[in-house]
């Protein structure tokens, strides 16, 4: 798929140089895939901290993550419905949601070592976003959006289902963790035909080095806070508190 010129002028501000080019030709060797386009893997790495940091017109792994995370919805859900004709729609639902959740992700990219050559600001580096759930998510889904328009759907399902297929198999022995926000609203509405209401109750610390406090209010109650280094995590964390209270859960 050819980029527009435009585009091409703002990956130029991306440039690959010889010492980047090793790098990259070594991620690739971890994960055993090869992009004809070194620029748009660069590009997938490129986390917006580091694009401010460099200033003009450079571009982020944002647009890459938004389409990664398009394909790979549609790569898994085509698996499970080949793979696995005798669950039902619920079955699929909740596996997807796992298997394309950040914790999965994350450690998806971490076993094809992401982190290692993740492009971030100064100020992310300094706070540890090189291990940071949500960063690692992220990438893993822009590198995936990056491959798709440097080789196709063919090449990037392969990828997909090589890193990702042990997670749907965590999931079917029930070996993965659990998604609490699922099983809270599970709960919840079963028992009080209502949905879990998460709250932000406190923000700490600077922009880049933000902690989330959130609360869940059920049927009048609250339950938390939760905490996390983004929303996502600490509703996770609050729905797993409301979710063992009531269900008792150990």
């Amino acid at each position: 798929m050819m980029i527009q010129k435009e585009d091409q002028q703002k990956h130029n501000a991306l440039r690959v140089t010889p010492e980047r080019k090793k790098e990259l030709l070594l991620f690739q060797k971890t994960s055993r895939i090869r992009f004809r386009r070194l620029d748009l893997l660069n590009l997938a790495f490129s986390h917006r901290s580091f694009a401010n940091e460099q200033g003009g017109d450079v571009e982020n792994n944002e647009k890459l993550e938004f389409l990664g995370d398009s394909v790979l919805g549609l790569i898994i859900s085509e698996y499970l419905y080949i793979e696995y004709p005798h669950l039902v729609e619920g079955d699929f639902a909740r596996i997807k949601s796992f298997v394309v959740s950040e914790e999965s992700l994350s450690e998806a990219a971490r076993r094809i070592k992401v982190d290692n050559f993740i492009l971030i600001g100064k100020g992310e580096e300094y706070s540890g976003g090189r291990n940071k759930k949500a960063i690692l998510a992220d990438c893993m889904e822009a590198v995936i959006g990056a491959y798709y328009l440097d080789s196709g759907l063919k090449s990037t399902r392969k990828f997909i289902l090589d890193c990702l297929v042990p997670e749907i198999e965590k999931v079917l022995e029930n070996k993965h963790k659990k998604d609490y926000k699922t099983l809270l609203q599970e709960y919840v509405q079963k028992s009080y035909k209502t949905y879990p209401r998460y709250v932000v109750v406190k923000k700490t610390g600077p922009d880049h080095n933000r902690l989330f406090w959130v609360s869940v209010v059920i049927n009048g109650g609250s339950y938390g806070p939760g905490k996390g280094r983004n929303k996502k995590e600490a509703e996770q964390e609050a729905a797993g508190i409301a979710y063992k209270e009531l269900s008792g859960e150990s």
